[in-house]
């Protein structure tokens, strides 16, 4: 059973134990020597036997982590494999990370799974395989793979080419199959011994019903439910959902009445694959009519869900809304649903056997295709009014939501691909969520849906002239911000040309918008407020306000703080600042502040540039906003420099610097961009020595990003230095820096 909400830490990211790991002593320790020998150990077994509380299990020892101590003859085993055979904090020095992989449908989503369970983000256009590749080469850690079986293939070439040009790596892995691996061992787990199995049974019980125990009276009907049910944790935790209103000689009468017809399968089949399919099913017959058909119905879900998308989606004329909420709590009285707090709110999930037995269900009635495109017409309304109301206080909220929907919000992007007659819902869909590609870090996978609603295989062409034209604004901005700058002009002249034709004001000046900002990025200044001011008109004509027009403003203020004109850009600047203050808009707000900064920097106020840029990190960090966050970062190291500390502008500007490989050197190779880092590093080095400065830089450049931010946040609390890494400078001007940017 797959344990959430996750963690993040700078050591991994694996769950909190939601509920006791149960025996397992053995296996625990066996898997623990062999992740000592082998760079990668496969778990294997049939579905619900428990590889992914195993494996999660062995994961928290490696760590070094607690957990709890498995029940009954499993102890001793358990504590020696803690004791003597974890690999611990010295071979995983650089943590623990659990990628789930069950809901991953895309094989081209596989590689981009890893990096965001790793914490990266890449702006640029290198192959998300490049980028794991060069962050796992010089790092020592161990990366858990759960529920690969559906992509064997492409999870196997992965895991062999990371494995190849990693050396300090080692992999984890639960799945149904081996991988195929050169040099993979493989663990086949069988269902607990008759002992654990009813520790588990009863443990699970208990949880359901504090009054439930094991008797004298009750025991070998216990015994005789678990010898039936093979011992399948997952069969033993349905079951023990049922103790809490059934008897156990009831739950036992039940199995025997009900164990002839639910047993079949494939001639030949291994036992317990009839024996797991012996428990959902007998779940499935103990269900009423109308909480077998929610089942079938949430099977469309991937992932976690909320009680408002299954009301919109499973409702209908023989299920009325106003019942569902009911029926979910029922099937959450029966295990076959998990309720879990996250940071959207209250959500629910289905262990993906559970809901591939729905899945077949839902198929079997002939319905699934209907519930499908209810599925996505849902998300189609998420996406739209998480559009609205990112221009609002609620910025972090959408933006959590986001995060939360992402598996359902990439199946309903499936469904209308699958489907040509609707690609332009997808590229509706697909456009709609630039806020998302473009203010949380996702640049790549926005990218990845663009290019495919656009281009399809076939070439085939919507008569949806706006939603084409909305996804390709949205795919020239988020090329521009990729530094692909071929991508982002083709995109938006198409845009351009289109919405001439068409008469689509709104588009046209989106379109002239983004050119704008390629032209900023590109260090044609002239052109940028050319073309930035051009769209500002565009946009007051049209009666368009929200995030993206407050951004084009920011922009322009920009190019003018670039070409000199610092009253302009404080005027343009000042302004957004007081509307993202009334709306309680965020995002753009940082953008502001660090033009703002830049001004008042300029000026020689490095007191109210380090409050603005404070803000500044804060905001674009929260976002995940890589490339707001390296901009304000490497203009605090250079406001740090004129504030007389350069060893800690060394240090911060070390730090900042790995960032631009996720950024794009490509994007900053901008002289105006690159001009804060340049200085601060001629500047710092000219006060501390090429020797010291290398020194300081080096120790920034171990620092993870969180530790980085509460760094930079430090400010003026940070421990004084010697007096000899201390000098004075002047308040730097650095709009004029022509120079060429270097690598970092």
């Amino acid at each position: 059973m797959r344990q959430r909400p996750l963690r993040h830490t700078a050591r991994g990211n694996l769950p909190s134990e939601l509920s006791g790991f149960i025996g397992r002593g053995a296996e625990l320790a066996e898997v623990g020597r062999l992740l000592e020998t082998s760079r990668l150990v496969t778990v294997t077994g049939v579905g619900g036997v428990g590889k992914s509380r195993l494996v999660l299990a062995a994961a928290r020892s490696a760590a070094g982590g607690a957990r709890e101590a498995p029940d009954q003859r499993g102890a001793q085993e358990a504590e020696g494999a803690q004791e003597a055979h974890a690999p611990g904090q010295e071979r995983y020095c650089d943590g623990v990370w659990l990628a789930e992989l069950a809901c991953v449908r895309d094989p081209a989503l596989l590689e981009l799974t890893l990096s965001e369970a790793l914490g990266l983000t890449d702006h640029t256009t290198r192959p998300p395989r490049t980028v794991l590749a060069e962050h796992l080469a010089g790092k020592r850690l161990l990366l858990v793979l759960d529920g690969f079986e559906h992509l064997v293939d492409e999870t196997a070439g992965l895991v062999r080419e990371l494995l190849l040009h990693s050396p300090g790596l080692r992999v984890l892995a639960a799945g149904r199959r081996r991988l195929e691996v050169d040099g993979e061992r493989t663990f086949p787990l069988a269902p607990p011994v008759p002992e654990e199995a009813l520790a588990l049974l009863a443990a699970r019980a208990s949880a359901a019903d504090p009054d439930f125990a094991v008797t004298g009276a009750n025991r070998a009907e216990l015994v005789e439910v678990c010898a039936r049910l093979d011992g399948i944790p997952l069969a033993l935790e349905l079951a023990a959902g049922r103790l809490r209103t059934l008897s156990p000689a009831q739950v036992l009468a039940r199995l025997e009445d009900r164990f002839g017809l639910l047993t079949g399968g494939a001639r030949g089949g291994l036992p317990r694959h009839r024996a797991l399919r012996t428990a959902i099913g007998w779940s499935h017959e103990l269900c009423t009519p109308a909480e077998r058909l929610l089942w079938a119905r949430l099977s469309v879900f991937a992932g976690q869900f909320d009680l408002d998308a299954a009301e919109y989606v499973c409702a209908g004329p023989d299920m009325p809304v106003e019942g569902v909420l009911d029926l979910v709590g029922e099937l959450l009285a029966q295990s076959l649903l998990v309720r879990e707090e996250t940071a959207a709110g209250v959500r629910f999930r289905m262990l993906e056997t559970v809901r591939l037995y729905g899945a077949g269900w839902l198929e079997s009635l002939g319905d699934a295709a209907r519930l499908r495109r209810r599925h996505r017409d849902w998300y189609m309304g998420l996406a739209t009014w998480c559009e609205l109301d990112w221009f609002s206080p609620r910025q972090h909220e959408v933006a959590a939501l986001v995060e939360a929907e992402l598996p359902n919000l990439r199946l309903a992007l499936e469904c209308c691909l699958d489907e040509p007659d609707e690609l332009h819902l997808g590229q509706y869909l697909a456009g709609t969520l630039w806020f998302y590609w473009a203010g949380c870090g996702r640049l790549t996978e926005g990218r990845h849906w663009l290019d495919r609603t656009l281009d399809p295989p076939g070439g085939a062409v919507t008569e949806y002239e706006s939603s084409r034209l909305k996804a390709l604004w949205v795919l020239g901005y988020v090329a521009a911000l990729q530094g692909d700058a071929t991508a982002s002009m083709c995109a938006l002249y198409e845009c351009r040309d289109g919405a001439a034709r068409s008469g689509n004001r709104v588009a046209a000046a989106y379109a002239v918008h983004r050119l704008g900002c390629l032209a900023l990025v590109s260090d044609d200044m002239a052109r940028a407020r050319e073309l930035l001011g051009e769209a500002l008109e565009q946009y007051r004509a049209a009666g368009e306000l929200n995030s993206n027009v407050l951004m084009c403003q920011v922009e322009l203020g920009m190019a003018l703080a670039f070409l000199g004109d610092l009253p302009g850009a404080l005027a343009l600047c000042g302004e957004v600042r007081e509307i993202c203050e009334e709306r309680g808009e965020r995002w753009t707000r940082a953008y502001a502040l660090y033009v703002l900064a830049y001004a008042a920097l300029e000026g020689g106020g490095t007191q109210e540039a380090r409050r603005l840029l404070s803000e500044c990190v804060e905001i674009n960090h929260a976002f995940h906003d890589l490339v707001g966050l390296v901009l304000a970062l490497e203009l605090l190291a250079l406001v740090t420099v004129a504030e007389g500390d350069p060893a800690e502008a060394a240090v911060l500007q070390g730090a900042a610097e790995p960032m631009w490989g996720g950024v794009g050197l490509q994007l900053f190779g901008s002289g105006y961009f690159n001009a804060p880092r340049l200085m601060c590093r001629e500047r710092a080095g000219e006060l501390l020595g090429a020797e010291r400065y290398a020194a300081y830089a080096a120790e920034g450049r171990e620092l993870g990003r969180e530790a980085l931010v509460v760094r930079a946040l430090r400010g003026a609390a940070r421990v004084p230095r010697p007096a000899a890494e201390r000098g004075g400078v002047p308040g730097p001007r650095v709009a004029r820096s022509t120079a060429p940017a270097d690598q970092p």
